[in-house]
């Protein structure tokens, strides 16, 4: 064993951060594991967006979000939750990737991978999975899906400038992809399986999208899904008639959403329900059905991932924590 830890949290987005955190405060030792970098989902978010919630509400570990604006930007986000790393002092092994954890509560291995291949193991009391909810995207699974023209992440319009692309969705990111890549130069055009935007697209971008398409400024094909895609073109398949429709593509940009990794958790033997995809679990303490073994943040809502955000999964470090203090009892004087 290389070292030894009461918590040990698999994630260092923002609600593992909330978890080391907390941690931190009531003396407990901990560290955080990233097969990537800290904060590693939102360096996938579009390089320009600007966070639904208040700053306010994005706060952890009780360190002031402080910012001109209610609504902070990713790149606020990005440096916020590096001062809490830094306030609290939190340990944190960046790209050393989790490759299993064994044992028992009181007594896991968690063996880890750095980028140079060297493998190591930590013992730890607990473990917390905070891996979020953006480890796969949820596939087209249609022929033609594996070309490098197809994208299931979004970051800036410029790569699409002057190029004929169809956005696939109509949420927030797929209705913000579009509107941005209209106005930088980008042919693109929106393909939904339903006929109208979703309901949890941020409110004052529904007039904005609404508008681009009554004009016909963004192409719309409702009730559409995409049936198969060629190296320059895009053939969409009608769910009322199942009529198909070709147009000629350059680039797919698939906002489909994306879902949980929940591997580790089903070789430990944490039971997922098959229909909400939701990990076993105790909402008072967030531990699973399998003793010392917890979750926080994204992974806790399943296949709904608009169901906890880090608004609400940063509250998860705080019970976790105190399950964890309470299970130890009290300390000699």
């Amino acid at each position: 064993m290389n070292d030894r830890f009461e918590i040990i949290v698999v994630g260092a987005g923002p609600c593992g951060i909330a978890v080391g955190a907390a941690a931190a405060r009531a003396g407990v030792s901990c560290a955080l594991f990233d097969r990537g970098c800290l904060t590693n989902s939102l360096i996938d978010y579009p390089y320009y967006m600007t966070f639904f919630s208040t700053a306010v509400m994005l706060e952890v570990g009780e360190v002031p979000f402080t910012i001109p604006d209610a609504k902070p930007t990713r790149r606020e986000a990005l440096a916020y939750y590096r001062k809490v790393v830094e306030h609290w002092d939190i340990d944190v092994h960046q790209y050393e990737e989790v490759i299993s954890i064994s044992g028992s509560e009181g007594d896991f291995t968690v063996r880890t991978r750095s980028r140079d291949g060297s493998e190591h193991d930590h013992a730890t009391d607990a473990v917390v999975v905070a891996t979020g909810g953006f480890q796969s995207p949820n596939y087209l699974e249609v022929p033609g899906e594996e070309l490098s023209k197809v994208r299931h992440y979004y970051q800036e319009p410029y790569p699409y400038y002057e190029q004929e692309v169809l956005v696939v969705g109509a949420g927030n990111s797929a209705v913000e992809a579009a509107l941005e890549m209209y106005r930088n130069g980008v042919r693109v055009s929106l393909a939904h399986f339903l006929d109208t935007i979703d309901r949890g697209v941020k409110p004052w971008v529904v007039p904005d999208i609404n508008n681009r398409l009554a004009r016909g400024e963004i192409p719309v094909y409702w009730k559409h899904r995409v049936a198969k895609v060629t190296p320059s073109s895009v053939v969409l398949r009608s769910e009322d008639d199942g009529s198909e429709t070709e147009i000629p593509n350059d680039f797919v940009v698939a906002m489909t959403g994306w879902r949980s990794d929940h591997s580790q958790l089903v070789d430990l033997g944490v039971s997922i329900n098959e229909e909400t995809g939701i990990p076993e679990h105790d909402q008072v303490t967030m531990m699973t059905d399998v003793p010392g073994l917890y979750i926080a943040g994204v992974i806790a809502a399943g296949h709904n991932a608009n169901k906890i955000f880090i608004e609400n999964g940063r509250e998860h470090g705080k019970l976790i924590v105190a399950h964890r203090v309470a299970a130890a009892g009290p300390t000699d004087a």
